[in-house]
Order: structure tokens, then sequence, then C-alpha cells
């Protein structure tokens, strides 16, 4: 088990490395760079720096003192071993989201995102319990009771919450709520509450508001793992060793949930991997229409600026919660199914 686990973080630490790379460049691959749009502004007299000097060399020239400022005058490998040297002391280098010629005017990635990173994994932490709550309980009754109305009901469910995008249940409740509850759905916590200090009363409010954004985003994740496990369960069970466990007298229950259920739900186990990170990434619509204060809208607004730090930044953070939700599947799934283990030590 132990090499097991050594094998696995060993893979990890260098598909971080792979994803670093990756991530600095996916950023950079259309035309420009995160000043091309800010240089045009000025050209255009878009702003009050162009409308006091009026003159195209001029935007130019302040354009290029803020690229020489920013460090994109230097070649690529150059600006990655820069950004990637930061790391051991959690420096991500500089956001271009609020833009500056010195060092009191540009901000870091890390405050930049700071507390919207909490705030997304309270988000995304809360809808994975809501989606393993709910879907391994209705798998398994789903396929132990075939072919009844609760099978019927979960079934036409899991349809409805696969099909329907999570951005257009989001505008449904909206509406619901507003037309038919007169309540207004948006946002992490009430008007009056959201800037005071952390309280029990600050806390509660966050978990009224989180019902929504939950059941929006995990409704789709949940449908498909009641499927899933609802597929799996029904194989086993027409297994020769269920039958066996029945001929002997053992109580149905007892047959289901001791050995059926164990490997039918190795597949729930393996999808953990990338539900973290779809959660995240998939929320970015979502988080615009609901008003939440999660990384998602700084992962759009960055991209679309070509922000190369925080936009490098947010992608690798997907892809690193990627590679750990894949690690802790991996050990999840040797703990539960000891033939993983034995299979990895044949190797």
């Amino acid at each position: 088990m132990l090499k097991f686990i050594l094998r696995r973080l060993v893979l990890a630490f260098f598909s971080i490395w792979v994803l670093t790379l990756l991530a600095f460049a996916v950023i950079q691959l259309p035309p420009g760079d995160m000043l091309t749009t800010y240089i045009e502004d000025l050209e255009s007299g878009g702003n009050r720096f162009a409308a006091i000097q009026g003159s195209g060399q001029v935007a130019i020239e302040q354009g290029n003192r803020l690229r020489e400022f920013y460090g994109l005058d230097k070649p690529f490998y150059i600006r990655y071993l820069k950004w990637i040297s930061g790391f051991p002391k959690l420096d991500f280098g500089d956001s271009f989201l609020r833009r500056g010629t010195s060092s009191e005017s540009k901000i870091k990635v890390t405050e930049l995102i700071q507390d919207r990173l909490w705030m997304t994994i309270i988000l995304a932490g809360t809808t994975i319990l809501f989606t393993f709550l709910v879907s391994f309980p209705i798998g398994i009754y789903s396929a132990v009771r075939q072919n009844t109305i609760g099978d019927y009901t979960a079934t036409f469910v899991g349809f409805i919450g696969i099909s329907i995008p999570d951005f257009l249940f989001a505008v449904v409740f909206m509406f619901i709520f507003f037309k038919y509850l007169d309540l207004s759905v948006g946002g992490l916590f009430s008007g009056d509450i959201e800037y005071e200090p952390w309280s029990v009363a600050k806390f509660l409010d966050m978990l009224q508001h989180l019902i929504i954004p939950v059941i929006v985003l995990g409704t789709s994740g949940t449908a498909g793992l009641i499927r899933v496990l609802r597929n799996n369960l029904l194989d086993e069970l027409k297994r020769p060793y269920v039958v066996t466990a029945h001929a002997k007298g053992l109580s149905h229950w007892k047959v289901v949930m001791k050995y059926p259920v164990r490997i039918a739900v190795n597949p729930m186990i393996s999808s953990m991997g990338s539900l973290l990170p779809n959660l995240i990434g998939g929320s970015v619509i979502v988080s615009v229409i609901l008003n939440l204060p999660t990384i998602g809208p700084i992962l759009l607004e960055s991209i679309e600026r070509q922000d190369t730090y925080a936009g490098g930044f947010l992608i690798l953070l997907l892809g690193i919660l990627t590679v750990i939700g894949i690690l802790v599947s991996d050990i999840m799934l040797a703990i539960v199914d000891p033939r993983i283990r034995m299979w990895n030590t044949d190797q």
C-alpha cells in the first residue's frame, strides 16, 4: 500500500509540473497580451490619460513602459521561470486586473483571489457533500427496487438533471423565488451582513444562501452518480455470489450492502477526480448569474483580458484540483478494493 501511494505521489508531482507549463502557455495562445487592449484604449482616447495627452505615440510609449514593468518584453522561458520561482513563497505574480505602473498600485494574484478562493472551496465542498449524500441512497434504492414508482421517479428526475444546464436551473430558481416567494436569490450573504466580521449569525446567513447554489450546481452531478450507481449495482445483483448468499439465508439488505454495494461504488469514487474541478470550472456562468463571490468570474475576466499570471494560476489551480482528486480517488479505491493494490504490486 505504501509503495502504491508513493508511486501515485511521484506521478502527481510530475503532472503538476507539466500543468504549470501548459497553464502558462495556454493563457498566451491568443494574439497580443494583456496590455494590447489597454494600449488600444489609450490610442482611442478611452480613458483620462489619453484624453489629457491626446497622442497615440504617447499611448504606445506608456504601453511599452507597462510591458517592461510587468516583464512582458522578456522571452517566454524567462517569464515562466520567474513565475514558478515564486511558488515556494506563495507568490504567483502580479495581476493586471488592477492596472498600475508602480509597486504601490499593482496587486498580487493571491490578494486578488484569497477571499473568493475560500468561498469557492466552501461552495464546492458543500456541493460535493450534497451530491454524495443524495445520490448514494437514491442510487441504491433505485437498483434494489427496480421497476417501481420510486425507481421510475428517480430515473425521470435523473434525466431532467442531466439534460438541463446549470445556468438554466439558476435562472428558473431566480424567477420562482422572486415571482412567487418575493425573495431575492443572489450572493452568499444578505446585504446588511456581508461586510461584517464573522459571527454565528453571518455563518447561518451564509448557510441559508448556500441552498440555491448547491442545488443548482449539484443537480447534474447527483443525477449522473445516481445512474452510475444504479446501473453498476443492477449488474452486481445478478452475480452468482448474490444468489448464493440469499440461498444461505442472509438478509436481503445485508447481502446488498456487504458485497454488491462495495463493488458498485467504485465508479463513484473514481468520479471524485473530476467532480471538484468540474464544479469550479462549470460554475463560472452560474456564479455570474447568481452574483456569487467565487473565482469563476475572475477566471473568465482573466482569460478575456489575457491576464497572464492571474489566468495562468487559476487554470493551474483547476489542474491541481484534478490531480489531487484523482490521487485521493486512487487511494480510496485501493482501500475499498484490494484487487487494485494487488494489480499495482504485480506491475
